[in-house]
């Protein structure tokens, strides 16, 4: 219907403030859709932990958004019954997730920026300490993990593929995953080029 589905990460801090918007970890996000008919834009779900990638469903019943600070991927029906409704699409996610997309026939690509870490996990339940650290220069606050980290899904949200590079070489820190056929190609943060995964 020509509707374009996109994420507001955080109303609160920067694109360059991300960092912050995790120490804070308050749900300052939001999925938004824009109609090019009537030129008008509102927000379909906010309270997200970091909005991130979106990816609407082959039957455009529903689009997915991720929630990178939750570890998670939430949908929001778009048709039938459960029009807009939301529910949890998968979570408890063993990465940050980053980029969605889907093939267009049965699966979604989720890129995972990098792996938990167990620091963030645990100052998650300690706001004075995350304060403390929001203080810090950039260089002693927690960074990502160096990892190549890409994940299937199936429409029910079930893993389906698995594909990690512990080590983050040849690629690593991916945050985005664009499907054509059985070729992958890979975007990253920190990587000069693009990045392509041959399916076996």
């Amino acid at each position: 219907d020509g509707k374009i589905y996109f994420s507001d990460a955080s109303h609160k801090f920067s694109q360059a403030e991300y960092r912050l918007d995790a120490l804070e970890h308050r749900p300052n996000g939001r999925l938004l859709v824009y109609d090019p008919t009537t030129g008008q834009t509102r927000i379909l779900l906010d309270s997200l932990y970091f909005a991130n990638g979106v990816a609407v469903s082959p039957d455009q019943q529903f689009v997915l958004v991720n929630e990178t600070w939750k570890y998670r991927v939430r949908r929001y029906w778009l048709a039938g019954d459960r029009a807009g409704q939301s529910d949890i699409f998968i979570d408890r996610l063993p990465g940050f997730p980053d980029g969605i997309s889907c093939n267009g026939k049965d699966r979604f690509w989720l890129a995972l920026a990098s792996p938990r870490n167990p620091l963030v996990d645990k100052l998650a339940q300690q706001p004075f300490l995350r304060k403390m650290i929001a203080r810090l220069p950039d260089a002693l606050q927690p960074d990502a993990i160096p990892y190549g980290f890409v994940i299937g899904l199936d429409m029910e949200g079930r893993i389906t593929d698995n594909l990690q590079s512990p080590d983050g070489k040849p690629y690593g820190m991916i945050t985005s995953v664009q499907a054509d056929g059985d070729t992958l190609y890979l975007g990253s943060l920190k990587e000069r080029a693009i990045g392509r995964y041959i399916g076996q």
